[in-house]
């Protein structure tokens, strides 16, 4: 424990003496040239930065690019039989005129007639919202019109 204590004194007092000297033996041509190397560093530190954050952020934007690709090729034979696509028209009649149910036309008249049913309440529901309007704006008439 000694021997890092006195390492450490030694590292200490030799870091101070050499740069108590290096200041002391200069040359003002040295003093002058040690000034403007710190002060370009200062003045040029800020825009060394954003350069360096610029090209970072465009190497960033690279490779989120490559990997969007990379997700976005997907195979047909990887998307075979995942996905899903829906019969949702609304076609009334059987476009392909066969009669009867096959196996993939399963519920497609059930399918139909719930539909239906949909359009009818939504269209009930419509005309009783416009009835009720209707109603509002001749009571709003009729106050105006009947004095007492």
């Amino acid at each position: 424990m000694d021997n890092l204590a006195d390492l450490a004194s030694t590292v200490g007092n030799r870091f101070a003496t050499n740069l108590k000297g290096s200041f002391t033996s200069m040359t003002p041509e040295q003093i002058i040239r040690l000034v403007i190397i710190a002060g370009a560093y200062l003045l040029l530190r800020p825009y060394l930065v954003k350069l360096g954050m610029r090209a970072q952020m465009q190497s960033h934007e690279k490779e989120e690019a490559a990997e969007k690709e990379k997700q976005a090729q997907i195979s047909a034979n990887e998307l075979r039989g995942k996905v899903d696509i829906p019969d949702d028209t609304d076609d009334e009649d059987d476009e392909s005129g066969k009669a009867g149910a096959s196996g993939p036309d399963w519920g497609k008249k059930a399918r139909r007639r719930q539909r239906a049913v949909m359009k009818k309440l939504l269209d009930a529901e419509e005309q009783r919202l416009r009835e009720s309007r209707e109603e509002e704006e001749d009571k709003d008439i009729e106050e105006f019109l009947v004095k007492e």
